[in-house]
């Protein structure tokens, strides 16, 4: 994935924080399987890095 205007970087950077929300509320959360929700903290951190990387991408190809 590689952004390619304002409205996409915008839209990524509502994303990554509806993420985040969900990652700390998930991490407080006491039920269920314990493993699984590592898992699924695993796979949240992933998708996290991954937004944050393509901003970052973003941001430095844009001129200042």
């Amino acid at each position: 994935m590689s952004l390619r205007n304002q409205r996409e970087l915008d839209a990524t950077r509502e994303k990554l924080r509806r993420l985040e929300e969900r990652y700390a509320a998930h991490k407080v959360e006491d039920q269920g399987d314990e493993h699984v929700r590592e898992l699924s903290q695993r796979s949240l951190k992933r998708l996290i890095n991954q937004l944050k990387e393509e901003i970052a991408r973003y941001d430095s190809r844009s001129p200042a």
